[in-house]
């Protein structure tokens, strides 16, 4: 299943920095392995914001929470999920 998956990263201004900086570079490996996996099929920033948009290819909803919730940035993540289904006019 596919989903279109909109996070935006909230850190409080009173975290502990070093902290923020080790979250962040295991949020990136973490990403990074999950795109690697296929299941993150694709990652875009949000100009301007702390922010992406991502399309998830996993087998069901419970996966998808599963995964995301694996990031060591979601307890500051507001997250939107939309899932997709293909449009009758698509070519591929």
């Amino acid at each position: 299943m596919l989903y279109c998956v909109e996070m935006d990263v909230r850190i409080p201004s009173d975290a502990d920095p070093a902290h923020i900086d080790n979250l962040k570079a295991v949020e990136k490996a973490r990403s990074q392995e999950l795109q690697r996996s296929g299941e993150w099929r694709h990652i875009w920033r949000v100009a301007g914001r702390y922010a992406n948009v991502s399309i998830f290819d996993v087998a069901d909803h419970d996966r998808l929470h599963e995964l995301l919730s694996t990031l060591p940035l979601f307890p500051f993540m507001d997250i939107k999920v939309t899932p997709l289904a293909r449009h009758p006019s698509a070519i591929d």
